[in-house]
């Protein structure tokens, strides 16, 4: 069995959270006017329409309509605004 499998085997055994273990991008979406991420990397771009940023194992593309970082520390950041869309990239 390789490392990776038998980590992920250890995670789900003991039940263990996925972002703190793989340093997953954890993102939680209240309507379609606010979005908390956590575990993100930095901000790649970053305008009224568009938020892009870069995740451990992925990139977030967030588009809509007013959007606005209303704070950010390293580890998470709160977006508010009007969200039409969040993509996943690799």
């Amino acid at each position: 069995m390789n490392l990776g499998k038998w980590k992920e085997g250890l995670v789900e055994t003991l039940e263990l959270p996925k972002d703190l273990m793989y340093g997953a991008v954890l993102v939680s979406i209240t309507g379609r006017q606010e979005m908390l991420v956590e575990n993100y990397r930095g901000i790649l771009e970053y305008n009224q329409t568009c938020i892009h940023l870069q995740a451990k194992n992925c990139r977030l593309l967030i588009q809509g309509k007013n959007l606005h970082i209303s704070y950010y520390t390293n580890e998470e950041m709160k977006i508010t605004g009007i969200i039409d869309s969040v993509m996943y990239e690799n």
